[in-house]
Formats: C-alpha cells, structure tokens, sequence
C-alpha cells in the first residue's frame, strides 16, 4: 500500500524565518554592545540596566516599524503586479497565453505540449497560473507585514533580554567582558537554531553571527572605555 509522502520545504516558512533570526540577532548584538561600551565606560550598575532596558524597547518597536514598511512596500509591489496581471488577462487573453507558452518552452517543453500546458493551466486559474510562472508570486512568498513586524518585535526582545539579563548578576568591572562572552555563545546558538531552521551550513552561520557580534560589541566597548578614560 503506498503511502502520502508530505516534504515540509523552508521555502514555507521564509518570511517569519528571516524576520525572526534578524530580529534576535540584533536584539542581543545590539544590546550586549550598548551594556558594553556603557560598563566599559565605568557606569553605575543603574545606568548600565536602565541603558539595556532603553535599547530593548526602542530596538524592538524600530525593528517591527522597519519590518512592516519594508514588508508592506513589497505587498504594494505584489498587488499592483496582481492588478496589472488581471487588467491583461482581461483585455488580451491570447498574448498572455503566448507568454506563457514561451515561458514553457524555454524551461525544456516542445511547442505543442507548451501550448497544451498553458491553454490546460489557464483554464484552471489563468491569473494564479501567470502570478506563479510569469512572475514568481505564490502564497508562501507573498508579504505578511503584520506577521513580519510582530516577530521581529518579539524575537529581537528575546534577543536582547539575554545579555539584559546578565547585568542584575554579575556587577563590577568585569561585567563588559561577561555580557560580551556571553552573548558570544547566544549568537552561536542562534547561528545554529537559525542553519537547522533554514537548512543551511551550521559551521558559516555559526561563524558569521558570532564574528560579526565580536566586531560590534568590541567596537562598542572600546569607544566606553576611551570616552570613560577621558572624562575620568
């Protein structure tokens, strides 16, 4: 007896992939740099968390406003293809079954089976049909603002809350060099939760999240300690 055989493609989750391994990979980068470079800098312990606490909510409502116009302005994009699809299968049905047909004929069919093809899809669902094959448009693909901005708002507070989380309890001077460590490791583990998720090399993810946090967090810490060097 045969059995249904289901594949879950990453190409299904895509959008809230994206969104949300940006979002927690800015919100402890972006984070962990700012208690940093405010620790390096000799601040009280206070400040250092009021900082952190500053960085997350201005950091995740900035991450899910960029989200939602970016995601929104490619939704915009996407109808006024739609539009225009619909307004020519209207006007001229004929041209748009010819673009069709060239389109299979150009991925390896004969001309009469191309024509077979196209007049078949077409009669099924003409415009899903063109929004697929012409131009790439599928459900899966097709912008979610609202769902973009919610994840990348709540994964960059996840993010963040992890080196926020370090400040209560490890006071002093080495704090800089805790949260930095710290968030080293969070990023690797992102970097491997995000190549699993999206079936991608783990040893490059690993490697590209955690150096490129190493450069912004000592960066940031370097800066606090000159700027709290020269005011002492």
């Amino acid at each position: 007896m045969s059995r249904l055989h289901i594949e879950a493609h990453v190409v299904d989750r895509i959008g809230w992939l994206r969104a949300s391994i940006l979002g927690a990979n800015d919100g402890i980068v972006s984070t962990a740099s700012l208690i940093a470079g405010v620790a390096a800098a000799g601040a009280a312990q206070s400040t250092i968390l009021l900082t952190g606490v500053a960085g997350l909510v201005a950091g995740a409502m900035s991450m899910a406003a960029g989200e939602y116009v970016s995601v929104s302005s490619q939704g915009d994009a996407e109808k006024a293809d739609i539009a225009r699809e619909t307004r020519e299968l209207e006007t001229q049905p004929e041209f748009e079954r010819e673009e069709l047909i060239g389109i299979y004929e150009k991925r390896g069919l004969d001309r009469d089976l191309a024509e077979k093809v196209a007049t078949k899809l077409m009669e099924g669902n003409a415009l899903e049909t063109h929004l697929r094959d012409e131009l790439g448009l599928t459900s899966e693909m097709s912008a979610r603002p609202v769902q973009a901005a919610f994840a990348s708002a709540a994964s960059f507070a996840a993010g963040a809350a992890l080196p926020l989380a370090l400040v209560p309890v490890f006071p002093g001077s080495s704090l800089a060099w805790i949260v930095s460590g710290a968030s080293l490791l969070f990023l690797a583990i992102l970097g491997v939760v995000g190549a699993k998720a999206g079936g991608a090399p783990m040893g490059k993810a690993v490697a590209r999240v955690t150096f490129w946090g190493a450069v912004a967090m000592g960066a940031t810490a370097g800066i606090g300690a000159l700027f709290g060097t020269t005011v002492g």
